[in-house]
């Protein structure tokens, strides 16, 4: 079953000192090589801040396309691994072990699955 580590933690208009940074970007390749190595990998990206996000609703055929992001919130998402896992406790597992649940929160999502559609 898939399931989606939906990576959400606090923006901030400073940059980290260039070192951590290093390090964190070191921490996610590992944990992207051991979601590789276990065959539980299948995507992820990280997202530009939310400052560059466009937001698009449609009401009653009326569209309305703003800058920024739908809600105001202190954390905002930041990336995500799509991941193949066995159950819910092997994705918990994951979603643990990724570098991101040390700073901001993980969401644990299955995947829909609608019969018949690939």
């Amino acid at each position: 079953m898939q399931y989606m580590l939906l990576i959400y933690s606090e923006e901030s208009d400073t940059q980290p000192p260039e070192e951590a940074q290093k390090e964190v970007f070191a921490a996610y390749m590992a944990y992207n090589d051991a979601l590789k190595k276990a065959d539980a990998y299948v995507a992820g990206d990280a997202l530009l801040p939310t400052a560059t996000a466009t937001t698009v609703r449609v009401r009653e055929s009326e569209q309305l396309v703003t800058d920024g992001p739908f809600a105001e919130t202190t954390e905002a998402l930041g990336g995500y691994y799509l991941i193949e896992a066995k159950d819910i406790d092997e994705a918990v597992k994951w979603a643990k072990e990724c570098p991101g649940s040390k700073y901001g929160t993980i969401e644990v999502r299955p995947v829909m699955v609608i019969p018949g559609v690939d």
